[in-house]
């Protein structure tokens, strides 16, 4: 039975594996991959190299930081609300509700998002800004806001997800648990507190380690279609992905993306081994290996 997931999982992630050679070679199209010239690390120069370096890696770093620590925090919260809805239809009702942006392309979100900010014709603009006696803002110029703005995007769109995932796990929970705490006394804050919290930390360790595996990656239909790639904000919406792919589009050099890919790869799985061996540390249960 488990043969064509096996299958699946060697075409898709394995096999592909083999094409990191192209981030050590100056691809030559007439020469093929394996008989392109061999430039070593001469790839990887273009992220270490270049005046954009320390921005990008900033704001990459920066960003997935504030999305694990307040996605976390607010999944786990939904979660535990809807594990106090005992209504099945409600209860079903908020789960597709909150899990619908999760659904919506990202395409779709930038042209909702642009409803919202456009200078011209924008809701924020034409609406909200005059209510308060404030003067209409150019969102896409203005690069101080997008960090607020892209943080509240990612948030509402992968909160239902995570949430479910927490969800699914709650409810697994064996009720004799939370019977026999509210038999000492127990509130429903301290129920949550010495019992959900400590039966949900394999869940979170293992959706927080997979998270910090990605933290070198970025969502690049967040940060390019929703900003519209607007050069005016660079400096808080430029992230390693979005920049490889200009890069990418000016030079045309899959070498250098490649290389781009593999050190994101290379220091996420770094980055999972060591956060795996400092949660063993304090709690073995809770590591994954």
């Amino acid at each position: 039975m488990t043969v064509p997931g096996l299958l699946y999982l060697a075409l898709n992630n394995y096999l592909p594996m083999f094409g990191i050679i192209i981030a050590f070679k100056n691809i030559n199209y007439s020469k093929g991959i394996w008989g392109s010239d061999w430039i070593g690390l001469k790839n990887f120069e273009y992220l270490f190299r270049t005046s954009d370096a320390y921005e990008i890696t900033r704001n990459t770093i920066a960003y997935n930081v504030v999305f694990i620590i307040l996605g976390t925090l607010l999944s786990i919260g939904v979660a535990i609300l809807l594990n106090e809805i005992k209504n099945r239809f409600m209860s079903r009702l908020y789960q597709s509700i909150i899990l619908l942006p999760f659904l919506i392309s990202m395409v779709i979100v930038s042209y909702l998002a642009y409803a919202g900010l456009s200078l011209e014709a924008g809701f924020l603009n034409k609406t909200v800004l005059p209510l308060f006696g404030l003067q209409e803002i150019d969102w896409y110029q203005e690069s101080k806001y997008w960090p607020v703005i892209l943080t509240l995007i990612h948030v509402w769109k992968g909160l239902g997800y995570s949430s479910i995932v927490y969800f699914a796990a709650i409810i697994g929970i064996d009720e004799e648990y939370y019977e026999a705490a509210k038999l000492d006394g127990a509130s429903k804050w301290q129920q949550i507190r010495h019992i959900t919290f400590p039966l949900l930390a394999p869940t979170i360790t293992m959706l927080v380690l997979l998270s910090i595996g990605r933290i070198f990656h970025s969502d690049f239909g967040l940060f390019y279609q929703v900003t519209m790639n607007s050069g005016a904000i660079y400096s808080t919406t430029n992230v390693i992905d979005t920049y490889v792919y200009r890069g990418l589009k000016e030079l045309g050099d899959i070498g250098m993306s490649a290389a781009a890919g593999l050190y994101q790869s290379v220091v996420g799985f770094i980055l999972v081994l060591l956060t795996n061996y400092l949660v063993g540390k304090f709690n073995k249960d809770n590591a994954l290996f």
